[in-house]
């Protein structure tokens, strides 16, 4: 779920990139709209996963190696929303 959405969202920049140096304003108003969506998307699975794993995973689990790699996954989705939102909103 995640991944189809990374690529999609790094396919969409790359034609948004390629579309401003056209000069072709209206294609980068259709792109920047989709890029949104996807977006949008993308915030909502990985919060949803960082909750998921904030409020279940990692507080019922008694083993140290699996706390690790439920911080570990945390921080793979954290890093996954810094990728696009790193100059327009913050974390």
């Amino acid at each position: 779920m995640v991944g189809s959405r990374r690529a999609a969202w790094r396919i969409v920049s790359s034609i948004k990139q390629k579309e401003e140096s056209r000069k072709n304003d209206d294609h980068v108003a259709i792109v920047k709209k989709y890029r949104a969506n996807i977006e949008t998307e993308l915030s909502k699975v990985c919060g949803w996963i960082v909750v998921l794993l904030d409020s279940q995973f990692i507080p019922s689990t008694a083993s140290s190696e699996s706390k690790v790699s439920y911080q570990k996954m945390k921080g793979d989705y954290h890093k996954y929303l810094a990728e696009f939102k790193v100059g327009t909103r913050g974390l």
